[in-house]
């Protein structure tokens, strides 16, 4: 069954803003909340897997994500110098507090839409690790460096699933294609800027968005190509919001989830 991609409505960027006093703390934790989420997407396949190997691997990233996701919450806990930690972040706040993209939120669909989702996401993400890996930010250079290695398997596994999804059987084939059509529309706010990019670019966090994006266009492009997934068009907006606070239904969900525990036993430790 293809999943249900209901959205924030589309809108484009729209006119540059101030940025907040701490526009590096605010960065940090877009980093860090696109891979706490969508960790938790990938641990709900834990047990689920279509076969033992896939279950493990899939688990393995999920946890892989996870602990990039604590490192960079507790980097920006440290940049925001407010005491909180990566647990307070991940646990304690509420769905419009969170700064993920929504690709990342939406839920987790068949086999065909988790490989799909997550291969658009790792080639994406190994781009912009390359880039902050040499950086001027000390620490956030460290981090980038550990998760490249990391999601430079994520990027083989993922794309090697798609080429083999794509140009599998009738069925394969069709669910990749839907996959592909439902999420194109959540790609473009990946590599949206706006003030906080500014800031962070003055504090040593460079990204040139436009020239990643060309970079993500052709490495995607081309294991579909090779996939037999048809690219689509460009949409006439992208789906956007998340990086704003401005969230799909399905995050307050996966939300009350994941802090459950966290919320009924606050201050508590194992």
């Amino acid at each position: 069954m293809s999943p249900s991609t209901p959205g924030a409505p589309a809108s484009p960027a729209g006119p540059r803003t101030s940025p907040p006093a701490n526009a590096l703390f605010e960065y940090v934790l877009r980093l860090g909340d696109d891979r706490l989420v969508l960790g938790h997407r990938m641990a709900e396949w834990c047990g689920h897997g279509p076969i033992l190997e896939e279950d493990i691997a899939l688990s393995n990233i999920a946890l892989d994500l996870t602990g990039q996701a604590a490192a960079l919450l507790a980097l920006a806990g440290e940049i925001e110098g407010a005491g909180r930690s990566e647990d307070a972040l991940a646990y304690f706040r509420d769905e419009t507090a969170f700064r993920n993209a929504l690709i990342t939120e939406l839920p987790t669909g068949d086999f065909g839409f988790t490989i799909v989702r997550q291969f658009f996401f790792d080639a994406y993400s190994l781009l912009l690790w390359d880039v902050i890996a040499k950086g001027g930010h000390a620490k956030l250079a460290a981090l980038a460096a550990k998760s490249l290695k990391e999601d430079t398997y994520h990027l083989r596994h993922s794309s090697e699933w798609v080429r083999k999804l794509g140009d599998g059987t009738p069925e394969s084939h069709a669910r990749a294609q839907a996959a592909v059509d439902a999420l194109w529309r959540f790609t473009g706010e990946l590599f949206e800027r706006d003030a906080i990019d500014d800031a962070a670019a003055a504090a040593g966090v460079a990204v040139d968005h436009a020239a990643l994006a060309a970079q993500w266009r052709e490495l995607v492009e081309g294991v579909l190509r090779e996939a037999t997934l048809v690219v689509p068009a460009a949409p006439g907006a992208m789906v956007t919001g998340g990086r704003r606070g401005r969230h799909t239904e399905h995050l307050g969900h996966l939300l009350a989830e994941m802090q459950i525990v966290a919320r009924s036993h606050p201050g508590a430790s194992w």
